[in-house]
Protein backbone atom coordinates (compact mmCIF):
# COMPACT_ATOMS: atom_id res chain seq x y z
CA UNK A 1 0.00 0.00 0.00
CA UNK A 2 1.34 3.23 -1.36
CA UNK A 3 1.78 6.34 1.01
CA UNK A 4 -0.95 8.26 -1.00
CA UNK A 5 -3.04 4.81 -0.60
CA UNK A 6 -2.72 4.74 3.52
CA UNK A 7 -4.01 8.14 3.54
CA UNK A 8 -6.90 7.59 1.49
CA UNK A 9 -8.09 4.73 3.83
CA UNK A 10 -7.77 7.24 6.86
CA UNK A 11 -11.30 8.71 6.20
CA UNK A 12 -13.18 5.11 5.99
CA UNK A 13 -12.18 3.86 9.00
CA UNK A 14 -14.28 6.52 10.59
CA UNK A 15 -17.10 4.83 9.21
CA UNK A 16 -18.90 1.68 10.21
CA UNK A 17 -18.12 -1.36 8.04
CA UNK A 18 -21.70 -2.14 6.82
CA UNK A 19 -21.79 -1.30 3.02
CA UNK A 20 -18.31 -3.37 2.82
CA UNK A 21 -19.48 -6.39 5.08
CA UNK A 22 -22.72 -6.54 2.42
CA UNK A 23 -20.68 -6.58 -0.44
CA UNK A 24 -18.68 -9.57 0.71
CA UNK A 25 -21.80 -11.34 0.73
CA UNK A 26 -21.45 -11.35 -3.14
CA UNK A 27 -20.79 -15.19 -4.59
CA UNK A 28 -19.54 -16.66 -1.12
CA UNK A 29 -17.31 -13.88 -1.95
CA UNK A 30 -16.00 -16.24 -4.66
CA UNK A 31 -14.82 -18.50 -2.17
CA UNK A 32 -13.32 -15.09 -1.86
CA UNK A 33 -9.71 -16.42 -2.17
CA UNK A 34 -8.95 -19.51 -1.68
CA UNK A 35 -6.51 -21.61 -0.65
CA UNK A 36 -4.46 -21.41 -4.09
CA UNK A 37 -4.29 -17.87 -3.64
CA UNK A 38 -2.27 -17.47 -0.08
CA UNK A 39 1.25 -16.74 0.12
CA UNK A 40 2.24 -17.99 3.35
CA UNK A 41 5.63 -16.83 5.36
CA UNK A 42 7.55 -19.83 7.41
CA UNK A 43 10.06 -17.90 10.02
CA UNK A 44 13.13 -19.82 11.14
CA UNK A 45 11.85 -20.62 14.33
CA UNK A 46 15.29 -20.91 16.03
CA UNK A 47 16.29 -17.22 14.64
CA UNK A 48 17.53 -15.55 17.24
CA UNK A 49 15.28 -12.38 18.96
CA UNK A 50 15.79 -9.08 17.01
CA UNK A 51 17.69 -6.34 18.78
CA UNK A 52 16.55 -4.22 20.61
CA UNK A 53 16.13 -0.48 19.54
CA UNK A 54 16.56 2.70 21.04
CA UNK A 55 13.57 5.04 18.99
CA UNK A 56 9.70 3.57 18.23
CA UNK A 57 9.19 3.72 14.83
CA UNK A 58 7.61 6.82 13.21
CA UNK A 59 5.80 4.97 10.69
CA UNK A 60 5.06 1.45 9.29
CA UNK A 61 7.77 0.05 7.35
CA UNK A 62 7.27 -1.39 3.51
CA UNK A 63 8.75 -3.82 2.24
CA UNK A 64 7.88 -6.13 -0.67
CA UNK A 65 10.03 -9.15 0.40
CA UNK A 66 8.61 -12.32 1.75
CA UNK A 67 10.65 -12.99 4.55
CA UNK A 68 11.44 -11.27 7.51
CA UNK A 69 13.71 -8.34 7.26
CA UNK A 70 16.65 -8.21 9.67
CA UNK A 71 16.35 -5.63 12.72
CA UNK A 72 17.25 -1.77 11.95
CA UNK A 73 16.73 1.30 14.26
CA UNK A 74 13.50 1.82 14.05
CA UNK A 75 12.53 -1.33 15.36
CA UNK A 76 10.22 -1.02 18.50
CA UNK A 77 12.03 -2.47 22.04
CA UNK A 78 11.89 -6.12 22.84
CA UNK A 79 11.21 -6.92 26.14
CA UNK A 80 11.57 -9.58 28.23
CA UNK A 81 8.73 -9.76 30.70
CA UNK A 82 5.28 -11.77 30.61
CA UNK A 83 2.86 -9.61 29.01
CA UNK A 84 0.00 -10.65 30.81
CA UNK A 85 2.17 -10.58 34.46
CA UNK A 86 2.77 -6.65 33.05
CA UNK A 87 -0.65 -5.95 32.36
CA UNK A 88 -1.44 -6.98 35.92
CA UNK A 89 1.01 -4.25 36.99
CA UNK A 90 0.89 -1.32 34.71
CA UNK A 91 -2.44 0.93 34.94
CA UNK A 92 -3.10 3.35 31.15
CA UNK A 93 -2.79 7.20 32.24
CA UNK A 94 -5.37 8.65 29.87
CA UNK A 95 -5.30 12.45 29.62
CA UNK A 96 -8.35 12.92 27.44
CA UNK A 97 -11.49 10.59 28.74
CA UNK A 98 -14.22 10.43 26.66
CA UNK A 99 -15.95 8.13 23.89
CA UNK A 100 -14.43 5.68 21.14
CA UNK A 101 -14.01 8.25 18.32
CA UNK A 102 -15.84 6.52 15.51
CA UNK A 103 -19.55 7.44 14.05
CA UNK A 104 -22.06 4.93 15.00
CA UNK A 105 -24.70 2.85 14.38
CA UNK A 106 -27.91 2.39 16.98
CA UNK A 107 -27.22 -1.10 19.17
CA UNK A 108 -29.75 -3.62 17.41
CA UNK A 109 -29.12 -6.84 16.91
CA UNK A 110 -28.99 -7.64 13.33
CA UNK A 111 -31.10 -10.45 12.17
CA UNK A 112 -29.74 -13.62 13.30
CA UNK A 113 -28.39 -12.69 15.97
CA UNK A 114 -29.28 -12.30 20.22
CA UNK A 115 -28.60 -9.26 21.82
CA UNK A 116 -26.72 -10.38 25.35
CA UNK A 117 -24.82 -8.39 27.74
CA UNK A 118 -21.52 -8.69 29.83
CA UNK A 119 -20.12 -7.01 32.63
CA UNK A 120 -16.39 -5.69 31.94
CA UNK A 121 -14.39 -2.52 33.77
CA UNK A 122 -13.72 -2.41 38.06
CA UNK A 123 -15.66 -4.21 39.32
CA UNK A 124 -18.20 -4.77 36.69
CA UNK A 125 -19.43 -1.35 36.32
CA UNK A 126 -19.70 -1.57 32.73
CA UNK A 127 -22.67 -3.74 30.90
CA UNK A 128 -21.74 -3.61 27.12
CA UNK A 129 -23.56 -5.02 24.76
CA UNK A 130 -22.48 -8.33 22.44
CA UNK A 131 -23.80 -9.84 19.45
CA UNK A 132 -24.02 -13.76 19.59
CA UNK A 133 -25.64 -16.69 17.17
CA UNK A 134 -28.12 -18.86 18.13
CA UNK A 135 -27.03 -21.27 21.23
CA UNK A 136 -28.56 -23.84 23.13
CA UNK A 137 -27.54 -26.66 25.40
CA UNK A 138 -26.71 -29.68 23.42
CA UNK A 139 -25.23 -33.24 24.48
CA UNK A 140 -22.43 -31.96 22.54
CA UNK A 141 -21.37 -28.29 23.60
CA UNK A 142 -20.51 -26.44 19.95
CA UNK A 143 -16.89 -24.82 19.62
CA UNK A 144 -17.20 -21.07 19.53
CA UNK A 145 -15.43 -17.84 17.82
CA UNK A 146 -15.36 -14.48 19.27
CA UNK A 147 -14.84 -12.15 17.07
CA UNK A 148 -13.42 -8.69 17.51
CA UNK A 149 -14.83 -6.09 14.62
CA UNK A 150 -12.85 -3.31 12.61
CA UNK A 151 -12.90 0.12 13.57
CA UNK A 152 -14.27 1.86 16.94
CA UNK A 153 -17.83 1.20 17.03
CA UNK A 154 -19.56 -2.25 15.69
CA UNK A 155 -22.23 -2.27 12.65
CA UNK A 156 -24.43 -4.47 11.15
CA UNK A 157 -22.22 -5.20 8.32
CA UNK A 158 -19.94 -6.86 11.23
CA UNK A 159 -22.09 -9.52 11.65
CA UNK A 160 -22.83 -10.06 7.82
CA UNK A 161 -18.90 -10.84 7.94
CA UNK A 162 -18.71 -13.73 10.34
CA UNK A 163 -21.63 -15.36 8.84
CA UNK A 164 -19.12 -18.22 7.65
CA UNK A 165 -18.04 -19.28 11.16
CA UNK A 166 -21.97 -19.69 12.05
CA UNK A 167 -22.27 -21.80 8.77
CA UNK A 168 -18.98 -24.14 9.66
CA UNK A 169 -21.00 -24.76 13.21
CA UNK A 170 -19.49 -22.45 15.32
CA UNK A 171 -21.18 -20.38 18.27
CA UNK A 172 -19.74 -17.05 17.27
CA UNK A 173 -19.91 -13.88 19.34
CA UNK A 174 -19.09 -10.31 18.68
CA UNK A 175 -18.59 -8.09 21.60
CA UNK A 176 -18.63 -3.71 21.20
CA UNK A 177 -16.16 -2.40 23.47
CA UNK A 178 -16.39 0.49 26.84
CA UNK A 179 -16.80 3.70 25.03
CA UNK A 180 -18.48 2.24 21.38
CA UNK A 181 -22.24 3.24 20.50
CA UNK A 182 -23.09 6.05 22.98
CA UNK A 183 -22.13 3.10 26.04
CA UNK A 184 -20.43 4.10 28.98
CA UNK A 185 -16.61 4.06 29.64
CA UNK A 186 -13.69 5.63 28.47
CA UNK A 187 -11.82 5.17 24.64
CA UNK A 188 -8.40 4.25 25.50
CA UNK A 189 -7.08 2.60 22.38
CA UNK A 190 -5.55 -1.07 22.97
CA UNK A 191 -5.41 -1.06 26.77
CA UNK A 192 -8.59 -1.36 28.36
CA UNK A 193 -10.21 -2.91 26.09
CA UNK A 194 -8.22 -6.43 26.73
CA UNK A 195 -10.23 -5.97 29.48
CA UNK A 196 -13.32 -5.97 27.92
CA UNK A 197 -12.53 -8.95 25.68
CA UNK A 198 -11.29 -10.81 28.08
CA UNK A 199 -14.61 -10.24 30.13
CA UNK A 200 -16.53 -10.99 26.71
CA UNK A 201 -14.62 -14.51 26.16
CA UNK A 202 -15.88 -15.36 29.72
CA UNK A 203 -19.40 -14.85 28.97
CA UNK A 204 -19.04 -16.65 25.66
CA UNK A 205 -17.13 -19.60 27.10
CA UNK A 206 -20.77 -19.83 30.08
CA UNK A 207 -22.97 -19.82 27.66
CA UNK A 208 -25.40 -23.04 26.99
CA UNK A 209 -24.07 -25.31 24.44
CA UNK A 210 -20.42 -23.63 23.96
CA UNK A 211 -17.15 -25.92 24.91
CA UNK A 212 -15.14 -23.81 26.68
CA UNK A 213 -12.19 -26.07 25.93
CA UNK A 214 -12.98 -25.00 22.27
CA UNK A 215 -12.65 -21.39 22.20
CA UNK A 216 -11.43 -19.77 19.61
CA UNK A 217 -10.48 -15.83 18.60
CA UNK A 218 -10.11 -13.96 15.53
CA UNK A 219 -10.40 -10.57 14.94
CA UNK A 220 -9.48 -7.37 12.06
CA UNK A 221 -7.99 -4.20 11.75
CA UNK A 222 -8.45 -2.62 15.41
CA UNK A 223 -10.17 -6.35 16.14
CA UNK A 224 -6.68 -7.83 15.01
CA UNK A 225 -4.64 -6.03 17.23
CA UNK A 226 -6.87 -6.05 19.92
CA UNK A 227 -6.72 -9.93 19.23
CA UNK A 228 -2.86 -10.05 19.33
CA UNK A 229 -2.89 -8.45 22.94
CA UNK A 230 -6.23 -10.67 24.06
CA UNK A 231 -3.98 -13.66 23.08
CA UNK A 232 -0.99 -12.95 25.03
CA UNK A 233 -3.06 -11.95 28.18
CA UNK A 234 -4.70 -15.78 28.70
CA UNK A 235 -4.71 -19.42 28.14
CA UNK A 236 -8.57 -19.53 27.17
CA UNK A 237 -8.03 -19.82 23.53
CA UNK A 238 -7.32 -22.92 21.84
CA UNK A 239 -5.94 -20.76 18.92
CA UNK A 240 -6.16 -16.84 17.16
CA UNK A 241 -6.06 -15.20 14.07
CA UNK A 242 -5.61 -12.02 13.56
CA UNK A 243 -6.28 -10.31 10.31
CA UNK A 244 -5.19 -7.30 8.94
CA UNK A 245 -4.07 -6.04 12.47
CA UNK A 246 -1.05 -3.93 13.13
CA UNK A 247 1.07 -5.03 16.00
CA UNK A 248 3.37 -2.19 16.51
CA UNK A 249 1.34 0.75 18.36
CA UNK A 250 4.23 3.30 17.70
CA UNK A 251 3.73 2.82 14.33
CA UNK A 252 -0.16 2.51 14.23
CA UNK A 253 -0.65 6.04 16.52
CA UNK A 254 2.22 7.73 14.42
CA UNK A 255 -0.46 7.14 11.25
CA UNK A 256 -3.57 8.08 13.81
CA UNK A 257 -2.53 10.55 16.02
CA UNK A 258 -5.82 12.03 16.81
CA UNK A 259 -6.80 8.68 18.19
CA UNK A 260 -4.49 9.06 21.48
CA UNK A 261 -5.96 9.48 24.88
CA UNK A 262 -2.74 8.38 26.38
CA UNK A 263 0.43 9.83 27.93
CA UNK A 264 2.33 10.29 24.54
CA UNK A 265 5.10 11.31 26.72
CA UNK A 266 5.80 7.90 27.99
CA UNK A 267 7.18 4.86 26.09
CA UNK A 268 5.68 2.67 28.48
CA UNK A 269 2.49 3.38 27.06
CA UNK A 270 3.08 2.26 23.09
CA UNK A 271 4.67 -0.47 24.16
CA UNK A 272 1.96 -1.91 26.57
CA UNK A 273 0.02 -1.62 23.21
CA UNK A 274 2.42 -3.67 20.84
CA UNK A 275 2.33 -6.89 20.62
CA UNK A 276 5.87 -6.66 18.86
CA UNK A 277 7.30 -5.73 21.97
CA UNK A 278 6.45 -8.92 24.25
CA UNK A 279 6.13 -11.56 21.13
CA UNK A 280 7.17 -14.33 23.19
CA UNK A 281 3.98 -14.40 25.34
CA UNK A 282 1.47 -15.94 23.03
CA UNK A 283 -0.38 -18.21 24.96
CA UNK A 284 -1.77 -20.00 22.05
CA UNK A 285 -1.43 -21.32 18.44
CA UNK A 286 -1.57 -18.13 15.97
CA UNK A 287 -2.13 -17.43 12.29
CA UNK A 288 -1.37 -14.13 11.53
CA UNK A 289 -2.39 -12.74 8.18
CA UNK A 290 -2.48 -9.97 5.92
CA UNK A 291 -4.17 -8.64 2.42
CA UNK A 292 -1.29 -8.43 -0.74
CA UNK A 293 -1.88 -4.87 -1.05
CA UNK A 294 -0.94 -4.20 2.61
CA UNK A 295 2.73 -4.58 2.20
CA UNK A 296 3.06 -2.03 5.49
CA UNK A 297 2.66 -5.02 7.43
CA UNK A 298 5.24 -7.07 5.72
CA UNK A 299 7.94 -5.57 8.39
CA UNK A 300 6.49 -5.37 11.31
CA UNK A 301 4.27 -8.61 11.23
CA UNK A 302 7.66 -10.41 9.65
CA UNK A 303 9.38 -9.65 13.04
CA UNK A 304 6.81 -10.30 15.12
CA UNK A 305 6.64 -13.54 13.91
CA UNK A 306 10.70 -13.43 14.20
CA UNK A 307 10.32 -12.77 17.61
CA UNK A 308 7.60 -15.12 18.15
CA UNK A 309 8.93 -18.28 17.08
CA UNK A 310 12.43 -17.40 19.34
CA UNK A 311 10.43 -17.47 22.65
CA UNK A 312 9.29 -21.13 21.18
CA UNK A 313 5.41 -19.70 19.84
CA UNK A 314 3.70 -21.38 17.09
CA UNK A 315 2.65 -18.73 14.64
CA UNK A 316 2.07 -18.66 10.95
CA UNK A 317 2.20 -15.40 8.66
CA UNK A 318 0.06 -15.59 5.79
CA UNK A 319 -0.74 -13.13 2.75
CA UNK A 320 -4.14 -13.65 1.17
CA UNK A 321 -4.96 -11.47 -2.13
CA UNK A 322 -6.34 -8.31 -1.31
CA UNK A 323 -6.59 -5.25 0.55
CA UNK A 324 -7.32 -4.42 4.12
CA UNK A 325 -11.17 -5.14 3.66
CA UNK A 326 -11.26 -7.18 0.36
CA UNK A 327 -8.76 -10.00 1.93
CA UNK A 328 -10.61 -9.91 4.58
CA UNK A 329 -13.26 -13.15 3.34
CA UNK A 330 -10.27 -14.85 2.05
CA UNK A 331 -8.78 -14.65 5.90
CA UNK A 332 -12.20 -15.90 7.58
CA UNK A 333 -12.32 -18.59 5.64
CA UNK A 334 -8.85 -19.71 6.25
CA UNK A 335 -9.08 -19.36 9.85
CA UNK A 336 -11.59 -21.63 9.94
CA UNK A 337 -9.33 -24.19 8.41
CA UNK A 338 -6.60 -22.91 11.35
CA UNK A 339 -9.55 -23.75 13.70
CA UNK A 340 -10.56 -26.71 12.56
CA UNK A 341 -6.66 -28.02 12.34
CA UNK A 342 -5.80 -27.84 15.76
CA UNK A 343 -9.39 -28.64 17.27
CA UNK A 344 -12.74 -30.14 15.34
Amino acid sequence: MTLSEEKAFRPSRRTVLTGIAASFLLPRLASATDAAQQTATTVDPAAKPAAAATAPAPAPGVSTKAAPPPASSDDPIQLSGDYARERRRFRTHLLNKGPAPDKYEPLVAPTGADQIFYRSGYGGELELVAWVSEYQRTAKPKPAVLFLHGGNAIGQGHWLLVKPYIEAGYVVMIPSMRGENGQKGNFSGFYDEVDDVLAASERLRHLPGVDPHRLFLAGHSVGGTLAMLTAMSTRRFRAAAPMSGNPDSFAFFARYPQDIRFDDKNPREFQMRSPVCYAHSFKCPMRVSHGSEEEHFVTRLGLLAKRAHAGGVKMDVAMVTGGHTSALPGEIDQSIQFFKSIAA
